[in-house]
Order: structure tokens, then sequence, then C-alpha cells
């Protein structure tokens, strides 16, 4: 399974251009694609959001699972995200910081 995480928008939008950030699991030792695959597995779809006015300098975010079928991505923004998606987000931007680290 892969699991890419794109982030747009936001103060520091500038930041955040290039490419999404890619984890496979295969990559991974068995205990964190275990708890990747738990993490994805409970996503639920975000809150509704109240209207395009708030928060406009949210940061968004779509995170992209490819897992042997068509990719399926989930969206939320700094104003608007699932506990579950939250959770997904925080394990995800720590993997990716820890990968950027020597």
């Amino acid at each position: 399974m892969r699991v890419s995480l794109a982030v747009h928008g936001g103060l520091a939008a500038t930041t955040h251009r290039g490419p999404p950030e890619v984890v496979d699991t295969a990559d991974l030792p068995a205990a964190e694609a275990a708890e990747l695959a738990r993490l994805v597995a409970a996503l639920t779809p975000p809150p509704g959001t109240d209207g395009p006015g708030r928060a406009r300098d949210a940061a968004g975010y779509t995170i992209t699972v490819e897992d042997g079928g068509p990719p399926t991505a989930f969206t939320g923004s700094d104003a608007a995200m699932s506990p579950s998606f939250a959770a997904l987000l925080a394990w995800l931007r720590d993997h990716f910081a820890r990968r950027a680290t020597p």
C-alpha cells in the first residue's frame, strides 16, 4: 500500500510546494506498516465545512491511498478534518520528518 500526502494553501503556502510525499508499506518495518494500515482503515470522511469564507488561510491536505485498486483520496483542512484524518496526518508528518532527518 502506498500513501501520499499533498499539502496546499495556508499561511505557509510557499513552503508546501513540490510533489506529494509518499510512503510505501513495503519499505516500512512490520510494526510501522501495520500501524499505517490501521490508521488508513480507520479513516472517516471529514465533517462538513461552514463555507468557503471560513478559515481562508487554513492549509488543505490530500491523503491518497493506493492499495491494488484505483487510488482513493481523502481531503481535510486545518478548519475541517475528522479525528481519524488528523491521526493519519500526524503519523504521516512524523514519518516524513523522521525520514528527512539524517
